[in-house]
């Protein structure tokens, strides 16, 4: 079964989102923090991560650069999903690491295409 680690602190928009993407067969490992989100990352090496960028204790932009500078976690696909939906954000996404980006609230269908042809790329 494909995996997606969810990183994301705000409960109602992880319940929500996990919830919608088991019902399309993910399994859905979740994080709170960036922190969280490395150990996770390094442990169960998901085939992609759903990265907030508004994160406490470690930011997605500092944890999505850290995933990227490690050996075993590099080349897992990262969307970076972001309520900042201003001029630069996914060109400052891409710089931190990722590889696609997407804007909250999220637009399931849109973020599902973008899951999948990731997975596709990567396989």
């Amino acid at each position: 079964m494909t995996q997606i680690l969810l990183v994301e602190d705000n409960e109602m928009n992880r319940d929500m989102l996990s919830r919608r993407l088991v019902r399309r067969g993910y399994e859905v490992l979740m994080a709170l923090d960036g922190a969280e989100a490395i150990r996770m990352a390094q442990a169960h090496h998901p085939d992609l991560i759903l990265m907030d960028m508004s994160l406490p204790i470690l930011d997605g932009w500092e944890a999505s650069r850290a995933l990227r500078a490690d050996a075993a976690t590099q080349t897992i696909p990262i969307i970076a999903l972001t309520a900042h939906a201003m001029e630069g954000e996914r060109s400052k996404a891409l710089l931190a690491g990722c590889d696609d980006f997407d804007t909250k609230p999220v637009d399931l269908p849109r973020l599902l295409a973008k899951i999948e042809q990731l997975l596709a790329a990567r396989s």
